[in-house]
């Protein structure tokens, strides 16, 4: 297996000190660095300083082989093949486009089988969790890929989530944030007499009291603030998920009920349409007519709103989600099932992908937002401006916000526990049911329905 030059991971962390990156880790100085000594001083520091202006990624171009490489999104690819053998000329990756959903369904059957599965493919959060039970997957801490050298260039959330349940293995390649971002119209919070600099809204809208003071102000104009009903409940509950690493059930606690409990106030006001305003006919109506004054969704958002509504450029603004929330609302990763038989030139692909300056040019154009540390303390990403956001620094705020996403797990569960917690939270808001009452429901639910479950995969981790 090619090895990565030793001094690349120094001359990385190198330019996160320079840069001043904002998790305030300083990576030559970590006493759990493979190249640090006993007394905490980083031996290779002489050799980052000397070859400091040479600061490439090394890769052995005699490397040969054949990638077969699934995915739901092709078209992003054909810039990144092309760079990827600029460096790489002698490994071939053939680029399979399929459906979401069937991309999905086949990579489970063929993992399941034993065979057919591609020496790499992008999985989605949402589906990832259905690979992760076996061996069907590579571990990428262990040799010879050793990926455990770049875990402090991304975020503990973004690096935990792609691991095993147990949180002994990493089964996914870290690749994108999706972090959660409030986009508003700035002149309709202008027009309501409410703080409309995102700075200045996002600390305005940590208040839940402030929250519904704004909440209650539009509803008097017909205007909505949120486009779900449930917004901050489902996703704090987005941010811890359902099961931590023993299993055990997260989504009863006094933070949850107090969401819920929070939500019910804006429901009564009709804070919200209770449909997209993206993606149906009706939620599109009320944003071209003005009705529509925020909503929370992924940092994909800009993008769907200059392509929807081209018109209203310069309008919309981001910032930070209400009440001090900070969740992940997607993204993917790279997985190389075990049966690969091109696992060399497979690592080499998803590495470079996920290391290199270059592939990050072509991916942030798509609207996907780096989680490597080294690529987004880069001054034209910390500084790149939006002008369909008024020339706001976007890149910069969902930098921000994906360093404080807290850490969750993805179990096999998730995609049965949903339907569980939903329903019952709908039937809280238009019931009135007390909320603690409506949590403990909901965990006596999933025990019900999921236990057997439970219990057979804790038996699987030993536990």
């Amino acid at each position: 297996m090619r090895k990565s030059v030793s001094v690349f991971i120094f001359l990385l962390t190198l330019m996160l000190v320079l840069a001043g990156c904002k998790s305030g880790s300083n990576l030559a100085n970590n006493p759990s660095d493979d190249n640090t000594n006993n007394n905490g001083k980083n031996e290779g520091t002489e050799e980052v300083v000397e070859e400091e202006e040479d600061m490439k990624l090394v890769y052995d171009s005699t490397l040969e082989g054949n990638v077969t490489f699934w995915t739901f999104t092709p078209d992003i690819y054909v810039e990144i093949v092309k760079g990827f053998n600029k460096e790489y000329p002698n490994v071939k990756v053939e680029v399979v486009g399929l459906d979401f959903g069937d991309m999905h369904d086949k990579l489970q059957t063929t993992l399941a089988a034993g065979s057919g599965a591609p020496d790499v493919a992008q999985v989605e959060q949402g589906q990832f969790a259905r690979y992760v039970v076996g061996d069907l997957l590579e571990d990428l801490l262990q040799p010879p890929y050793d990926a455990g050298r770049y875990k402090e260039l991304t975020s503990e959330y973004n690096w935990e989530r792609w691991k095993s349940v147990d949180g002994v293995k990493l089964l996914g390649m870290p690749w994108d944030v999706t972090p959660g971002v409030f986009y508003y119209r700035q002149d309709l919070y202008e027009q309501m007499g409410l703080p409309s600099e995102p700075e200045e809204l996002g600390e305005f809208l940590k208040d839940p009291n402030n929250v519904l003071a704004a909440a209650r102000t539009f509803a008097a104009n017909g205007i909505y603030m949120f486009e779900w009903r449930d917004s901050p409940a489902v996703q704090y509950g987005d941010a811890i998920g359902y099961y931590d690493s023993d299993y055990n059930w997260l989504r009863n606690d006094a933070k949850m009920a107090e969401l819920l409990d929070f939500v019910k106030e804006g429901n009564q006001l009709g804070w919200a349409p209770q449909m997209s305003v993206l993606f149906s006919d009706e939620g599109k109506q009320l944003v071209n007519q003005g009705k529509v004054a925020s909503f929370p969704v992924g940092s994909w958002g800009a993008r769907e709103l200059k392509n929807i509504f081209p018109e209203q450029s310069g309008k919309w603004r981001a910032t930070t989600m209400p009440l001090g929330l900070n969740v992940g609302l997607g993204g993917s990763t790279f997985v190389i099932p075990s049966q690969s038989e091109n696992k060399e030139a497979a690592w080499a692909f998803v590495e470079w992908m996920n290391t290199a300056e270059e592939s990050w040019k072509v991916f942030v154009e798509h609207s996907v937002e780096p989680g490597w540390k080294h690529i987004t303390a880069l001054p034209w990403y910390q500084e790149h401006t939006n002008e369909y956001l008024g020339g706001q620094q976007d890149y910069a705020l969902y930098d921000t916000i994906a360093e404080q996403i807290p850490v969750r797990r993805l179990t096999p569960l998730d995609g049965q526990a949903w339907p569980i917690y939903i329903e019952r939270v709908a039937k809280a808001l238009d019931e009135n049911i007390d909320s603690k009452t409506t949590l403990q429901q909901i965990e006596e639910a999933a025990e019900k329905e999921l236990g057997p479950e439970v219990e057979k995969l804790k038996a699987d981790l030993g536990n």
